[in-house]
C-alpha cells in the first residue's frame, strides 16, 4: 500500500492487479475519458456503448501486443476503486501506458502520489519514465510541474506527444 505524502495524511492509495470482474469498472473509466468528446454527437446510448466497448477493446488488444509484460492494475483509494495505472518496464525505459483516475476523484494528489513512485523507481534504477499524453489533455501540467519534458520526435503524430522524465544518470 502507499501512503500518499500531501497534506491529506489519511489518504491510503493502493494497487491491485486488474482482474477479469474488472471490466464493468475499466469499460467506466474509459467512458469518462471520452465524454466530452461523445457529448459532441447525436448517437443513442446504444451507439455511444458500442463505440466506447469497440474502442476499449481496441485500446486494450493494442496494449498487450505491444507491451505483453506491461502491469495492469486497479487504483484504490481508501480500498475505493477509482481508477487504473498500466506501465511497462522496458529494457532503457518506463513507460506509462496509462494512468486515469475518475473525475471525481480527479485534483486530490492521487495522481501525483503514483507518478511520485514511479519517479522514484525510475531514479533508482536509471531509466527515463515516459507517457505519450494528448496535447489537449489538462493532465499534462500535472507532468510538467513533477519534471517532464515533451520530447520532440519525427513522428509526433499531432495529437499525442511524448513526455519524459530522466534520472540524472539514464
Amino acid at each position: 500500500m502507499l501512503k500518499d505524502d500531501s497534506a491529506n495524511q489519511s489518504m491510503a492509495v493502493a494497487l491491485r492487479e486488474v482482474t477479469v470482474g474488472d471490466e464493468a469498472f475499466l469499460l467506466k473509466l474509459y467512458a469518462s475519458v471520452r465524454a466530452d468528446e461523445l457529448a459532441q454527437v447525436p448517437w443513442s446510448e446504444a451507439q455511444r456503448e458500442e463505440f466506447i466497448k469497440t474502442q476499449f477493446d481496441a485500446q486494450q488488444l493494442h496494449y498487450r501486443t505491444h507491451n505483453p509484460e506491461a502491469i495492469h492494475d486497479i487504483i484504490l483509494l481508501n480500498e475505493r476503486t477509482i481508477g487504473r495505472l498500466y506501465v511497462a518496464r522496458r529494457e532503457q525505459e518506463i513507460r506509462i501506458l496509462d494512468i486515469t483516475i475518475l473525475p471525481e476523484y480527479r485534483n486530490q494528489g492521487t495522481g501525483t502520489s503514483l507518478i511520485r513512485k514511479l519517479i522514484d523507481e525510475a531514479e533508482r534504477v536509471e531509466k527515463r519514465l515516459n507517457i505519450y499524453i494528448e496535447f489537449y489533455n489538462p493532465s499534462q501540467r500535472l507532468f510538467e510541474r513533477l519534471g517532464f519534458l515533451k520530447v520532440d520526435r519525427p513522428d509526433d503524430d499531432g495529437v499525442n506527444h511524448l513526455m519524459e522524465w530522466r534520472a540524472s544518470g539514464s
